[in-house]
């Protein structure tokens, strides 16, 4: 198979510009994907670009990831309602750092191989009147408006600023053509209209022709926008997601979802998940598990993806040691409203207060129905730990901190 027929089979495939199976075919091609710094962690929904860089890679070709620190500025106006909060040079710098070693678990940056680029080094010290003179005479208004990303939101407003942005985008694969031969660049299907302008861009100033190919925006079986919970979002960085948390996303996803999401982020063959989607009924419970076991290992390690799993068996299998579940340090006594807001079980204090009432939490295997429950030292067990969970798929061995 053709990396494209890998991409295309496996779900990747939404739109793409004429001859970009055969520029797939090339012994090495140079190709890129943005990532605007707009927060300190990408998210389960940055894994379909992701992948699909890896799958590239694997096949000889050399990704390019762009963070988009002179991007970022501007912010992106496309499947956005409202405009972007304007975050500080200080804020983008910080998100740019975190998201470039998020994106390095799933490629390799080696020289050869890959790259990592910031379009801050060419858009910030750009001159305005000769980039006007020089790329702004290229675009259309008229184009510019039919744009998906731009008509949506003329009727709530849009910034100059943002109106900016499919400009910056499309130089910045101009630049990439220039500096590195870049002739593809992907992303997901409501860039279509920016991609496109890139191509034109390339073709109108250097003569040469460039491609696009986009992705399906994805949405659960549910309905839901792929990577986000009734919690938030599902985030890469374990800091602000633990490593259980993430393994339990995938283990809980939709019965529907699960060879789609297997095709999607594992590396695992075809002929295998073909396996795996002949399951039924409980056993569908299996399928789940290996997608969340790889998903997991890719993110974060085959280490850390083991121990979630006997997380896993210990919360809900009475399989493993309870040692394995997620840990939350506390003093005794205390409120129990106050440890579950602070563990992240819930939300927040008012949230924990509507779980408890509700009927959603027990300790120690014994459902809570008090908003001024205490937990005191009396509830350890003999290993000085007590289980807290919030409905059946959520549990953390709560401890005596020091």
């Amino acid at each position: 198979m053709s990396v494209f027929d890998i991409l295309e089979s496996r779900g990747f495939v939404q739109q793409y510009t004429s001859g970009v199976m055969d520029l797939l075919r090339d012994n090495v091609l140079s190709f890129y994907v943005g990532f605007d710094p707009t927060a300190d962690s990408l998210h389960a929904g940055s894994l379909v670009p992701i992948m699909a860089m890896a799958h590239l890679q694997r096949a000889g070709h050399q990704p390019i990831a762009l963070v988009g620190g002179g991007t970022g500025m501007v912010g992106d106006p496309s499947g956005k309602e409202e405009a972007r909060q304007l975050l500080t040079a200080e804020r983008i710098e910080h998100n740019k750092q975190s998201i470039k070693g998020q994106i390095g678990r799933f490629i390799s940056f080696e020289p050869g191989k890959g790259e990592l680029v910031d379009n801050a080094d060419w858009l910030l010290p750009l001159n305005y009147i000769e980039f006007l003179r020089e790329i702004g005479r290229h675009f259309s208004v008229n184009t510019m408006l039919t744009k998906a990303s731009v008509k949506a939101r003329l009727e709530r407003g849009l910034s100059f600023l943002e109106f900016n942005y499919q400009i910056l985008q499309a130089y910045d694969f101009l630049e990439l053509y220039r500096r590195n031969g870049c002739r593809l660049q992907m992303g997901g299907d409501d860039q279509w209209g920016n991609m496109v302008a890139g191509t034109d861009l390339i073709r109108r100033v250097e003569g040469a022709d460039a491609h696009a190919l986009t992705f399906p925006l994805l949405t659960t079986a549910t309905g839901a926008k792929m990577g986000k919970t009734a919690n938030g979002a599902v985030w890469l960085d374990s800091n602000r997601l633990p490593v259980y948390d993430y393994y339990q996303y995938w283990i809980n996803v939709d019965d529907r979802d699960v060879i789609r999401f297997l095709k999607l982020f594992t590396f695992l063959p075809l002929e295998r998940i073909e396996e795996l989607g002949a399951l039924e009924g409980a056993a569908i419970r299996d399928a789940k598990r290996v997608l969340a076991f790889e998903a997991t290992s890719i993110c974060h390690g085959k280490e850390a993806a083991e121990r979630a799993e006997a997380g896993a068996k210990a919360a809900f299998a009475g399989g493993g040691s309870t040692a394995d579940m997620p840990k939350h340090q506390t003093s005794f006594p205390v409120g129990l409203l106050a440890l579950l807001a602070d563990s992240g079980l819930c939300q927040s204090r008012s949230d924990a207060r509507r779980q408890v009432q509700g009927g959603a939490i027990k300790v120690a295997g014994e459902k809570i129905s008090a908003i001024d429950f205490e937990l005191t030292s009396e509830c350890l067990d003999s290993e000085g730990a007590v289980v807290v969970s919030r409905g059946k798929k959520r549990k953390i061995r709560v401890i005596r901190g020091l």
